[in-house]
């Protein structure tokens, strides 16, 4: 299974609707909204939309989608 970035952790749980599927509907929504000078966030949401569709259902199960933002940083 591919690792995913505290990044991508992060954007996993803001777009998380309970399923693997759910939530590449919602990422890819989202994506369709985002404007060219949001290249980052357009990187980001194409990485986990990869990593997505390598993993099982199973292995979508066990993730931890609970967010870890520092907001010491």
């Amino acid at each position: 299974m591919n690792a995913f970035t505290n990044d991508e952790m992060n954007l996993m749980c803001i777009y998380n609707t309970g399923t693997k599927d759910g939530m590449i509907d919602a990422l890819t929504a989202m994506r369709e909204n985002l404007e060219p000078e949001e290249k980052e966030l357009l990187d980001l949401t194409d990485s986990v939309l990869g990593k997505l569709e390598t993993i099982s259902d199973a292995n979508f199960a066990e993730l931890e989608l609970f967010p870890d933002f520092d907001i010491n940083e």
